[in-house]
C-alpha cells in the first residue's frame, strides 16, 4: 500500500475526527479508510488512534506523529509546486530585511517583479544597517553582504562581492595614485564612522596575508551613501563594494586603485532560519534572488 496515502489518510482521520468523515471527503467506503489505518499502525508497530463506537482520539504517539505528517505533506506539496506550473500557488505574507544601501539599490527594485509572478503573496521589506535578529523579530529571510559568521541560520550565496579602493580621475590627478596601502597615509580617505560597520578597517592582501588598515582624512560619515557621493565629488579615496560602484567604474567616473592588493571577495547571501519546512513563498523568493543576482549581466547594468 502506498505509504504516502496511508499518511494522508491518517491526517484526514485525525483532523476530521472520524473514519466516516475522512471516507466521505475522499469518496470511498469507511472500511477502506479503516484498512489503511490498520496497515499503517501495523507497519509502525504503534497505536495511533483510540477508536470506540462513539468517539475517536489520538494516542500520545499519534499526536506527535500527526504534527510530523502534516509538515511532511506540506513539504511534499511545496516540492511538487516548485517544479510544476500547475502546482500549488505560493501565498501569504513575506517579511524580508536587507542592508539599507544594498536594499535600496538591488533588493527593492526586484520586489515588483517577484509580486507580479506570485499574485497571492504580499511582502514587507525592512531596510536597516543593523544586524536584524530575523528569528526573534519575525522575519522570513534576510539579505546580508559580507562574510557569514558561524550561525544556526541557513545561508545561500547569491553572488560574489569585492571591496575596492576607488577615487575619481580628477582626485588621482590632483593627489597622485597610491602604489601600496602604506601610501594611504598621504591621502584623504573617506571612512565610515559607524561603530557597527567596517570595524576592522580597509582590507588588503599583502605578502599573502590579509591586513586591515584604518586610514584617516578630514571627512568621515556613518552613512555609506554619503561617502559614495563625496567620492564622486572628488573629495578623496573610498573603500566601497563592487555592488555600489560597478556602474561608475564601467563609465569611467571612478577608478579603482591598489588592485594588486585587493582582498579576496566576500559574498552576498540570503539567510533564513531553517531549510526544513521552508514555506513555498520563502523558497521562491530566495530562488528569485539567486536567478537575478546569479546573472552576470545583472551586475553590468546600471543600478
Amino acid at each position: 500500500m502506498d505509504r504516502l496515502k496511508q499518511i494522508e489518510t491518517f491526517v484526514a482521520v485525525a483532523t476530521k475526527g472520524s473514519l466516516t468523515a475522512a471516507a466521505g471527503a475522499e469518496g470511498v467506503a469507511p472500511a477502506v479508510i479503516g484498512r489503511r489505518m490498520d496497515a499503517l499502525e501495523a507497519r509502525l508497530g504503534v497505536k495511533l488512534l483510540l477508536r470506540t463506537t462513539r468517539r475517536l482520539s489520538l494516542t500520545h504517539e499519534g499526536s506527535a506523529f500527526l504534527e510530523d505528517c502534516q509538515r511532511l505533506i506540506t513539504d511534499f506539496n511545496n516540492a511538487e509546486a516548485s517544479v510544476s506550473e500547475g502546482g500549488v500557488k505560493a501565498s501569504g505574507h513575506l517579511r524580508v530585511t536587507a542592508p539599507a544601501g544594498f536594499g535600496r539599490r538591488h533588493v527593492a527594485p526586484l520586489v515588483p517583479g517577484f509580486l507580479a509572478e506570485h499574485s497571492d503573496v504580499s511582502l514587507s521589506l525592512n531596510l536597516s544597517d543593523r544586524v536584524v535578529d530575523i528569528v526573534n523579530e519575525g522575519f522570513d529571510s534576510a539579505v546580508r553582504v559580507g562574510d557569514m559568521p558561524d550561525s544556526s541560520l541557513v545561508s545561500v550565496r547569491l553572488a560574489d562581492n569585492r571591496r575596492l579602493c576607488v577615487a575619481t580621475p580628477a582626485y588621482l590627478k590632483r593627489a597622485g595614485t597610491p602604489a601600496s596601502p602604506a601610501d594611504l597615509v598621504r591621502h584623504q580617505c573617506l571612512t565610515l564612522s559607524s561603530d557597527a560597520s567596517q570595524t576592522r578597517g580597509w582590507a588588503f592582501l599583502e605578502g599573502g596575508a590579509l591586513t586591515h588598515l584604518r586610514p584617516g582624512g578630514r571627512l568621515d560619515c556613518s552613512d555609506g551613501q554619503v561617502l559614495h557621493e563625496w567620492c564622486l565629488q572628488g573629495l578623496g579615496l573610498a573603500w566601497r563594494s563592487t555592488w555600489e560602484v560597478q556602474g561608475e567604474l564601467a563609465a569611467g567616473r571612478l577608478v579603482s586603485v591598489l588592485d594588486d592588493f585587493a582582498a579576496p571577495p566576500n559574498g552576498i547571501y540570503a539567510i533564513f532560519p531553517s531549510a526544513r519546512h521552508l514555506p513555498l513563498r520563502v523558497r521562491l523568493w530566495i530562488d528569485f534572488l539567486k536567478h537575478s543576482f546569479g546573472d552576470t549581466d545583472y551586475w553590468r547594468r546600471p543600478h
